[in-house]
């Protein structure tokens, strides 16, 4: 049960960074600029992952379990659990936003950019999900484990990416993320963008991870950053 609440509460979190920075500049009034836009969700992410990553492996993502699960790294039977905590705690997130600011800024949701269609965005979707997760499969390997460490590599990624294809997409790279803000709102015509994409640049990574390293699941440090150790 601790590494479900640790599951519901980085995704918390995380999203609450993420669609902050739209619905916070909608309420106030006041421009948040896209680097800081950008960059809050990658601190976050650093954060998150030193202060629960030895309890629940801090996956925060759909597509980093179904990763850590296809390399045989994660138990499969906690796939379904973490998912469900991780669009729950996205969920949460959107839902105090709402509860704080009311209906503005589009509560943060991810669509494509303008003059950027559907598939476009899925597109880049797919790359930068392969990045991200071949940037977290390579840092809790045994051949470049770097222990708590990692989360700088994360955290950086997660920013860099932002910076330069934010506007394409939104960088979004979470079904999480981008489930949030469209269950609250109602409207799931572009989620397809936000779960094709980061679904298929998973896969990618760990084929990827496994032209790199071979076959997964016989690595130990690999399997304890990938499920924790809660106390108790």
């Amino acid at each position: 049960w601790r590494r479900l609440f640790a599951e519901t509460l980085g995704p918390f979190l995380l999203v609450l960074a993420g669609t902050g920075a739209a619905v916070v500049a909608a309420a106030t009034h006041v421009a948040i600029g896209r680097v800081a836009a950008v960059s809050a969700p990658g601190l976050t992410v650093l954060a998150v992952i030193l202060s629960i990553g030895a309890i629940s492996g801090a996956h925060l993502n759909p597509v980093v379990s179904l990763a850590f699960a296809l390399r045989g790294d994660f138990p499969w039977r906690r796939v379904p659990g973490y998912v469900l905590a991780q669009l729950l705690g996205g969920t949460l997130a959107v839902l105090f936003l709402l509860a704080m600011f009311g209906r503005v800024g589009s509560l943060g949701a991810t669509v494509p950019g303008h003059g950027i269609s559907g598939a476009q965005a899925a597109l880049m979707e797919l790359v930068l999900t392969a990045g991200l997760v071949s940037t977290i499969l390579g840092t809790s390997s045994r051949a470049q484990n770097l222990g708590p460490i990692s989360a700088f590599g994360v955290a950086a990624y997660v920013i860099l990416a932002g910076l330069w294809s934010s506007p394409v997409s939104g960088a979004s790279m979470n079904p999480a993320r981008s489930f949030g803000p469209d269950v609250v709102l109602g409207d799931f015509s572009h989620f397809w963008v936000y779960l094709a994409g980061p679904l298929a640049g998973a896969l990618l990574a760990v084929g990827l991870a496994h032209i790199l390293r071979g076959p997964g699941g016989h690595d130990s440090l690999a399997s304890r950053a990938a499920q924790g150790a809660p106390e108790g």
